[in-house]
């Protein structure tokens, strides 16, 4: 009788500005059986690197998991950018004034992290951006090549029919530097791409959260309490539902086969445009006859969707 051979684990790097949304996100990654968490690339975005980096390294902590946390850029390429604080608290966090995580960054930058992580896991590496795409633009400027060694590449960002929510054309992760959106739409040629549209698609109902959190398990206490002041800020003005965008894109990237509807468009980033800069424009009908590049998620299977943050949520 043959030993079983078990699968190698997908090296899964992501990029992300946290954050409650992408709190989540990350408790989804680190409870995700088929995955290996590599490495935390962080931007600003949400809030200023100050607090991502700190919000990052203590998520680490309360799920007890060892994974490197790399600083990368603390503004967009070019221009000044509002952050999402008055969503996700100051610090992005809810303010619960949680005591810092004892660990560090480490000293190597997220550019330069992104690029040695995709070659030591080079045609594996799964590729997941929840944030501004600040840091992968500048790993691609400085080695071009950085696509052709990542097996996949998940973004949430953009709306693809432009009903955005940080300007009425654009989604706020493309919005807060279009110019390091437009590097990556540009250089990789083929993105799996959870939009703002799929994700008002898939809202969660208040009630129902607040039953998850009703398990006996440290991430659940915790994010309860970070979570607190955006849930409450959705229950006001966006009704009975609350979304969570980063969720969404992390369940596209871990377990793709629950997508229900995808279509495969060109994308584009609007860079100058008086009132859509930002916008994530697709050419629906193919009409400039460029390749598609992007994957766009319609549909995913929401009963699975939830099952993976509630198991997030009480995993130990």
């Amino acid at each position: 009788m043959t030993d079983k051979i078990v699968p190698a684990k997908i090296p899964l790097l992501i990029d992300t500005d946290p954050g409650v949304d992408d709190a989540l996100a990350l408790l989804m990654a680190f409870n995700a059986p088929r995955h290996e968490v590599v490495g935390l690339t962080i931007a600003a975005g949400n809030v200023g690197l100050q607090y991502t980096v700190a919000n990052a390294l203590k998520l680490c902590e309360v799920a007890g998991v060892d994974v490197p946390v790399f600083a990368g850029c603390a503004a967009p390429l070019l221009h000044p950018a509002r952050d999402a604080a008055y969503v996700h608290g100051r610090d992005g966090f809810g303010d619960i004034n949680y005591a810092e995580a004892t660990r560090r960054a480490e000293a190597e930058h997220a550019a330069l992290a992104i690029l040695r992580l995709s070659h030591e896991h080079a045609g594996r590496l799964l590729l997941v951006a929840l944030g501004p795409l600040t840091n992968i633009a500048l790993a691609l400027k400085l080695d071009p090549t950085l696509p052709e060694r990542v097996a996949r590449c998940v973004v949430m960002g953009g709306a693809v029919t432009a009903h955005g929510n940080i300007t009425p054309a654009a989604e706020f992760n493309i919005a807060f530097d279009p110019e390091a959106a437009h590097i990556v739409f540009e250089a990789f040629a083929h993105i799996d791409l959870a939009d703002w549209e799929a994700v008002i698609a898939h809202g969660l109902l208040h009630d129902e959260v607040l039953r998850w959190f009703q398990v006996d398990s440290e991430r659940a206490r915790f994010y309860e309490s970070i979570s607190r002041k955006t849930r409450e800020w959705s229950a006001d003005r966006r009704g009975d539902y609350w979304h969570s965008a980063d969720g969404l894109a992390m369940a596209y990237a871990l377990e793709p086969e629950g997508a229900l509807e995808v279509v495969e468009r060109p994308v584009a980033v609007e860079l100058d445009g008086r009132l859509t800069r930002g916008a994530t424009v697709v050419d629906w009908q193919r009409q400039d006859g460029r390749a598609d590049n992007a994957a766009i998620l319609l549909r995913y299977d929401q009963p699975r969707f939830e099952a993976l943050i509630q198991a997030a949520l009480a995993a130990g």
